[in-house]
C-alpha cells in the first residue's frame, strides 16, 4: 500500500462526494489519500439513452482500467453501476453502509398523478424506471434524460416535461433534493441502489484490510443478494430488473421483479429467511421468478435486443 492512496473518481458532484467520504474514512485511520479525477464513457456521451448504449460498466470501466494500469489505488463506485462480474485483477474492498434506496419523483405539479386521462411527460434514462412507470401509467410518454444530477435538474426545468425520476440517495447526498419531490414508495429500486463500493487491485491485501474498517456487513450481504438475483436473470442496464433485500430482526426480507419493456407484464417474488441461510437467496429467488412467469418476460426482452 502506497504512502498516499490515490482514489479514483468520476468528476460529477455526486461521485466526488462519494470518494470524499472514503477519503475521510481512511483519514480516521491516519491513512493519507488524494482524489484522482477520471472521465467515464457514461459522462462523455450524454445523449444516447443508457438502454440503447447497452454497455456493462459504462460508468466504471475507465476507473477499472486506471486501477489495472496502476494510475490509482482505489476506485469508488455507486454499486448499482458496477457489473455483477468484476474484471480480472480487481476485487471489492468494502461496501459502505447503505443510504436511501428509493426512487424520487421531481415534479412541476402533482396534479397529473391523479388524472388518469392526462398524458404526462416523464423523463428518465433508466430502462427499469421507464418500464415500472409505464406499468402504472401506460398512457404517459417517457423522455430520455442523461447527465449528472445537476444537469438533469436543469434539463427538467428547461423542458416542457411534467416530472423526472432520480435516485433519492443521489440528490440527498449532495443537498439537491427539491421541495417539489416525493419518494416513489411503490417503485422497487435497482439492485444495490443507494450503496457505495470501493474496489482495488486483487493483490493489494493491505488496502483491503484498511477498507474493512468501514465495510458494513448487512449492506454487503443485502447487495450481494440483489446482485446475485440480477446476474441469475442475466440482467444489466438494458433489463428492467428490480430487487431489494433488508435485514430485520435476524431475517432477510427480499423482493424482486422483472418487467417487460413496455410495462405490460410483471413477474415478482418475495422471500423471508434467517440471515444465516441467506447467502444464496438471490439465485434461489431468481430461479423461482423464472418459474413463475419471469422466463417469458426475460426471453421477450432478449428477443427485442436482437
Amino acid at each position: 500500500m502506497s504512502a498516499t492512496i490515490r482514489i479514483g473518481t468520476r468528476e460529477s458532484q455526486l461521485a466526488v462526494w462519494q470518494a470524499s467520504q472514503v477519503q475521510s474514512l481512511l483519514a480516521q485511520q491516519n491513512i493519507s489519500a488524494e482524489l484522482v479525477y477520471i472521465k467515464s464513457e457514461g459522462d462523455i456521451d450524454l445523449k444516447t439513452p443508457l438502454y440503447e448504449i447497452g454497455v456493462q460498466g459504462i460508468f466504471t470501466k475507465s476507473l477499472d482500467i486506471a486501477l489495472l494500469e496502476n494510475r490509482i489505488d482505489l476506485a469508488v463506485h455507486s454499486l448499482k453501476d458496477v457489473p455483477t462480474q468484476l474484471p480480472l485483477g480487481i476485487r471489492p474492498a468494502a461496501v459502505l453502509k447503505r443510504g436511501p434506496v428509493g426512487d424520487l419523483l421531481v415534479y412541476k405539479t402533482q396534479d397529473f398523478l391523479n388524472d388518469q386521462t392526462y398524458q404526462a411527460n416523464i423523463a428518465t434514462s433508466s430502462i427499469r424506471r421507464r418500464a415500472l412507470w409505464l406499468s402504472r401509467y401506460p398512457n404517459h410518454v417517457i423522455h430520455n434524460l442523461r447527465g449528472n444530477v445537476n444537469t438533469r435538474l436543469k434539463k427538467l426545468e428547461a423542458e416542457p416535461w411534467d416530472a423526472a425520476i432520480f435516485a433519492q440517495a443521489g440528490l440527498e447526498r449532495v443537498g439537491l433534493r427539491p421541495q417539489n419531490s416525493l419518494v416513489l414508495e411503490w417503485m422497487l429500486p435497482a439492485p444495490a441502489q443507494g450503496a457505495i463500493v470501493t474496489v482495488c487491485r486483487a493483490e493489494d491485501e493491505n488496502l483491503v484490510q484498511a477498507c474493512q474498517h468501514f465495510n458494513d456487513p448487512d449492506t454487503a450481504l443485502c447487495t450481494k443478494i440483489e446482485r446475485d438475483f440480477l446476474r441469475a436473470l442475466q440482467g444489466g442496464c438494458s433489463t428492467p430488473v428490480s430487487a431489494l433485500a433488508l435485514v430485520q430482526e435476524g431475517k432477510v426480507y427480499f423482493r424482486g421483479s422483472i418487467v417487460s419493456l413496455d410495462g405490460s407484464k410483471t413477474a415478482q417474488t418475495e422471500s423471508r429467511i434467517p440471515v444465516e441461510e441467506a447467502l444464496d437467496l438471490g439465485e434461489k429467488a431468481a430461479a423461482e421468478l423464472l418459474r413463475n412467469g419471469g422466463r417469458e418476460i426475460a426471453d421477450s426482452i432478449r428477443h427485442a435486443e436482437r
